[in-house]
């Protein structure tokens, strides 16, 4: 018969440990994966995980064909049916990461293994592209750890680790080798000028605020804790009652929602006249937002370049605000804005839907009737109503019905900054004072370490502007007449019990301090482009680093870290041999009763000279040169089972007697 070949390394079956870490590697990947997959994707991808590593420890092999080829037809059409088609990032993130579970299903040789990996490892670079910060760099960092941990446990010889921390140290050792040399290519590897496949440079774009704004609507937004934007002042920062960013200027209401005007069909006006009493200067840095809007501080005196003001003071970028975005604004504190008022302003002002809301018509007529044309009066009879008359401020307010204004008025009495602002400018115009609302961020926390003002999505607010005879446009923030704490503490501090959680010192410290980490990956890593590329050299008498004199950097710096490397090699203790390691024990014992290895004298004559010399130990030193010479010549590398036998027998060997 003609011998079995042996089977090559790549196609030998793989042991318990190398694919747990594998299905550990894949459950990290997954993870990373589950906050942009369809929840119920992500849930049966976990399953058929999970179902798999338990049906390996239970039987060893694949799992079979009828099984596998309807579960990839049902990915691929899952993935279609929910994005559409399987091009793009999120659909072909999804896919990617269902094909790496179901190769999970095949996976029970090396070949397997090393495939999974490779792929495993393209996947966590996929995650990248949805989310660039600090955080989830480091966790696709850490995804690294069983992967390499996955590929050592391959290498022949291994022995098995006692634990699973233990496994994965020498992967963290390798991970923290590679960093100078990641450092070294961030910073020298030349930028593209655009991002590459056309991908977007990141997808932590928000909405934020919307040209709308219906009672309710922000809840989700004011329960973000994502940074909105942070603003650094040129001096001292205004006091917390001045932090109103305005965003949108809203004047239609149709009985629902409030609108601002549709540029399409509303005349171009040049911005509301203002008159400026004092004034300060700031430097904002938004997040992406995917719209144009820009917010400035109440009120903004002139745009940033590449932008518009807008005939309420609104401030429009050219284009959407899709990447990070940084621009110098310059407003008033005290002011006049549009001290005489236009008749189509006017007009707008004062406009409401017919039909809608009869109870706080009824209402401002009878303001009217008792103060006349006092509308500074009439308006403290409103604020007076929000503070005295049982309203509260939550985040979980009553549905309201048709005569939205009414129900919240005179039945529910709770509501958020929506509302108030809402029922506020419906109870004005009503009245006969022309009204509108402004929605923008409010408030914001002082980071005292970094030198700004954090505002998060959660510091979204909405007020209302009243024109007042002699002032022009008054800003008024109802919602500070029914909870003052939003004011001046903020957002989380008006929610009151609502976010008891999100008002604990500790933790508001905590991430108040953490924003400054943020700040600075933000800027140092996200923000390294082409341009900040070339002043690297800066410092050195260089002005601007080209292609080039990157590349010349790079080779030079790539020759020393080989070099290094090599050396490091080369100067190193060799890997610890464990079957050579047991036989020095062995000639150590029998070196000790007289029996040493004469020079050059191989292990199987010197064995037979120690078993001619201990007769009554012949059997048992004839057992141990046949291990060995099996374990060293048979293999590649030594079995690990027989390995540790071997190791247990030399440690077990005690001489009895010696025969000279």
């Amino acid at each position: 018969m003609t011998p079995r070949q042996p089977r090559p390394p790549s196609a030998r079956p793989i042991d318990t440990r190398a694919f747990d870490l594998l299905s550990l590697t894949m459950a990290l990947v997954l993870g990373l994966h589950a906050p942009h997959l369809p929840w119920w994707l992500a849930i049966a991808l976990a399953l058929i995980l999970g179902w798999r590593w338990w049906q390996r420890r239970q039987r060893i092999g694949r799992v079979p064909r009828w099984l596998k080829l309807p579960l990839l037809a049902m990915l691929t059409l899952a993935v279609i049916v929910q994005y559409g088609n399987i091009f793009g990032r999120a659909p072909g993130a999804a896919l990617a990461v269902g094909l790496l579970i179901l190769k999970l299903l095949e996976t029970e040789v090396a070949r397997d293994v090393r495939v999974g990996i490779s792929f495993a490892c393209f996947a966590l670079m996929v995650a990248l592209l949805f989310d660039q910060g600090l955080v989830a760099t480091v966790v696709v960092a850490l995804g690294l750890l069983p992967a390499l941990a996955t590929l050592r446990a391959l290498e022949p010889g291994q022995l098995p680790a006692p634990s699973l921390p233990r496994a994965l140290l020498p992967s963290l050792a390798l991970t923290a080798a590679a960093l100078p040399l990641a450092l070294l290519a961030f910073l020298l590897v030349p930028r593209l000028s655009s991002p590459l496949w056309g991908a977007p440079a990141q997808d932590q774009a928000r909405t934020g605020l919307g040209d709308s704004m219906t009672p309710g609507n922000f809840t989700d937004l004011l329960t973000d804790d994502h940074p909105a934007m942070r603003v650094s002042f040129d001096g001292a920062p205004p006091a917390p009652d001045q932090r109103y960013f305005r965003a949108y200027v809203m004047w239609h209401f149709d009985g629902r929602s409030w609108h601002r005007p549709d540029p399409r069909y509303a005349p171009s006006r040049p911005p509301a006249p203002l008159e400026v009493a004092s004034s300060v200067q700031y430097r904002i840095s938004l997040q992406p937002t995917r719209r144009r809007v820009l917010p400035m501080l109440d009120v903004p005196l002139q745009a940033p370049a590449q932008a518009t003001q807008q005939a309420d003071r609104e401030v429009m970028a050219d284009k959407p605000v899709n990447d990070p975005l940084d621009y110098i604004g310059r407003s008033a504190l005290r002011y006049r804005l549009q001290p005489d008022l236009d008749e189509r302003s006017r007009r707008l002002g004062l406009s409401l839907p017919a039909d809608f809301n009869p109870r706080t018509h009824a209402l401002a007529a009878q303001w009217r009737q008792r103060h006349g044309s006092d509308d500074a009066a009439i308006v403290q009879a409103a604020l007076a109503l929000f503070h005295n008359g049982g309203f509260r401020y939550t985040l979980a307010p009553a549905p309201l019905g048709r005569d939205s204004v009414d129900d919240f008025l005179f039945d529910t009495h709770e509501g958020f900054c929506e509302h108030y602002s809402s029922a506020f400018t419906v109870l004005m115009r009503a009245a006969g004072i022309p009204a509108r609302v402004v929605t923008g961020y409010q408030g914001g926390y002082w980071n005292k370490f970094g030198n700004y003002l954090l505002v998060r999505y959660s510091d979204a607010h909405a007020w209302s502007e009243v024109w007042l005879a002699g002032r022009g446009w008054v800003r008024v923030d109802p919602t500070g007449a029914v909870r003052p704490e939003r004011v001046s503490l903020g957002a989380a501090a008006a929610a009151g019990d609502q976010l008891a959680w999100y008002r604990n010192d500790w933790l508001q410290g905590l991430r108040n301090r953490w924003d400054i980490v943020n700040r600075w990956w933000d800027q140092g890593v996200i923000g390294f482009d082409a341009l900040r590329q070339r002043g690297l050299l800066t410092p050195f008498g260089i002005r601007d680093a080209d292609t080039a004199t990157l590349g010349v950097l790079l080779a030079i710096s790539g020759v020393l870290f080989i070099g290094i490397g090599l050396a490091w090699a080369l100067l190193r203790r060799q890997p610890r041999d464990p079957l050579r390691g047991a036989l020095r024990e062995l000639e150590r014992k029998l070196a000790r009763k007289g029996i040493a290895r004469r020079p050059a004298e191989g292990p199987q004559h010197y064995l037979s000279r120690a078993a001619r010399a201990l007769p009554g130990q012949r059997e048992e030193l004839a057992s141990l040169m046949r291990s060995y010479l099996e374990l060293r010549y048979a293999h590649d590398e030594p079995p690990t089972e027989p390995l540790r036998a071997f190791q247990h027998a030399v440690r077990d060997f005690r001489i009895v007697d010696v025969v000279k």
